[in-house]
């Protein structure tokens, strides 16, 4: 799963997870921090141990705008080497 920001969609989108026994793989983009307690702050950690990512997937957190970071993956994602 991506997930670009946080909040509620991130809520829900981990939660529908849980329903097949966790994410294969995980990225998380957002600038929440963990020290204020929210949902979007979390560490991919705290997925894991409640079943929403899978134990043996290696996901990331990425701490940037979303706005900012979606388009260069995508791009990169894309690019075609010449």
């Amino acid at each position: 799963m991506l997930i670009c920001g946080g909040g509620l969609v991130k809520h829900h989108i981990c939660n529908a997870n849980l329903m097949r026994n966790g994410a294969d793989y995980a990225v998380f983009v957002n600038t929440g921090q963990e020290f204020d307690g929210s949902d979007s702050g979390a560490k991919p950690d705290e997925a894991v141990s409640w079943g929403k990512v899978r134990p043996e997937a290696t996901p990331v957190k990425v701490c940037a705008d979303a706005t900012l970071l979606l388009p260069l993956l995508v791009a990169q994602t894309f690019a075609r080497e010449r």
